[in-house]
């Protein structure tokens, strides 16, 4: 009797402890409550990451010269340069040239990060739902929307001096005037500053996509508790 007992006993703990370990691993899934507050600080936490791990290898010597992804080539105008240069042996010329152009973009990103900080507080819960509810590069879109017109202001005397300062300025007036002096070409005149800083500008946001689509679609990208809880929601839509 005692036996029977005791292997009953037995036999019960046994089905209460599958039964609360199963409670508990459902408990574990389910999804804990989370308010639009949290959602937005985790919007937030992803857009400063995007700009703290992209935008600031940006600023760095090559930044922008040896990242294929954002590396600025020449405008069209200045191809024809460069071929021009190249055919009579000034290729030199045309390399320097076009490392010049990159550095002026890696001196104009250092101003990029306070005006991002700037349009990340200014998020609202609106656009925190409509950024987590959209496409991968919904975030990045945002601060394109909010920062564009006050990036291109900073960016473009930044590159105008850096131009100046690195000597490029000098550099593309003379190879331009060399190349319009070869006979039968049609003479060129672009504005660097201005296409420099648009370029500039377009490799800021691909990094910043680039960060967004990480934190996205890879769980180890998630790298607070807060961005955990937020994205999956992400994931389970």
């Amino acid at each position: 009797m005692k036996k029977l007992t005791i292997i009953m006993m037995m036999a019960f703990l046994a089905t209460s402890c599958s039964e609360l370990q199963t409670i508990a691993e459902q408990a574990m899934e389910e999804p804990q409550t989370i308010t639009n507050s949290q959602i937005k600080d985790g919007l937030k936490q992803a857009l400063q990451k995007g700009v703290d791990q992209q935008v600031s290898k940006l600023t760095k010597q090559n930044g922008f010269y040896k990242n294929d992804k954002v590396k600025i080539l020449l405008p069209e105008e200045l191809q024809k340069v460069d071929d021009g240069l190249r055919k009579i042996g000034m290729g030199n010329i045309a390399d320097e040239g076009l490392k010049l152009i990159n550095r002026a973009a890696e001196d104009a990103v250092k101003k990029a990060t306070p005006i991002f900080i700037d349009a990340i507080k200014n998020m609202s819960i609106t656009d925190a739902k409509n950024i987590l509810t959209g496409s991968d590069d919904a975030a990045t879109n945002f601060l394109k929307n909010n920062t564009s017109n006050k990036l291109y202001q900073e960016f473009y005397p930044v590159v105008e001096s850096s131009f100046q300062d690195v000597g490029a300025d000098q550099l593309w007036t003379s190879a331009i005037n060399k190349y319009n002096k070869i006979p039968l070409q049609e003479k060129v005149d672009p504005d660097l500053s201005k296409y420099v800083t648009n370029q500039a500008m377009s490799g800021v946001f691909k990094m910043i996509a680039v960060e967004e689509k990480e934190i996205r679609n890879k769980l180890s990208s998630r790298t607070t508790d807060l961005l955990k809880r937020v994205f999956k929601l992400q994931d389970t839509k």
